[in-house]
């Protein structure tokens, strides 16, 4: 499936009040982000490191409900996923050819 595709049909499940079109995504992909971390806590402190079936599981609907958020929160700002992925990796790769992946600020 192309992230095009996905974001359009995803679309057509977003219910959540207008008035707070941004606010309420936002903190739905926090959420959905801190349940992911979650299970990586528990990957460490429960499963010796090791990352069960189980948990790969749990951990990949964690992941489609933070790309769901991501989805809506592009779809309210008027933007394409998949312009947004071109967008990140041109940035990584620039950052890669140029030596300065590790580091911090975003604009190296």
């Amino acid at each position: 499936m192309e992230l095009s595709e996905y974001q359009r049909l995803s679309r057509s499940t977003a219910q959540y009040p207008r008035n707070e079109a941004l606010t309420y995504p936002a903190l739905g992909l926090a959420g959905e982000a801190g349940e992911f971390a979650d299970h990586a806590k528990k990957v460490i402190r429960d499963d010796g490191g090791q990352v069960t079936e189980e948990r790969r599981s749990a951990m990949a609907k964690e992941l489609g409900d933070v790309l769901w958020y991501v989805a809506q929160l592009a779809s309210e700002l008027e933007l394409e996923l998949d312009e947004i992925a071109q967008m990140n990796l041109d940035k990584l790769l620039s950052r890669q050819r140029r030596g300065v992946l590790s580091g911090s600020g975003d604009d190296r």
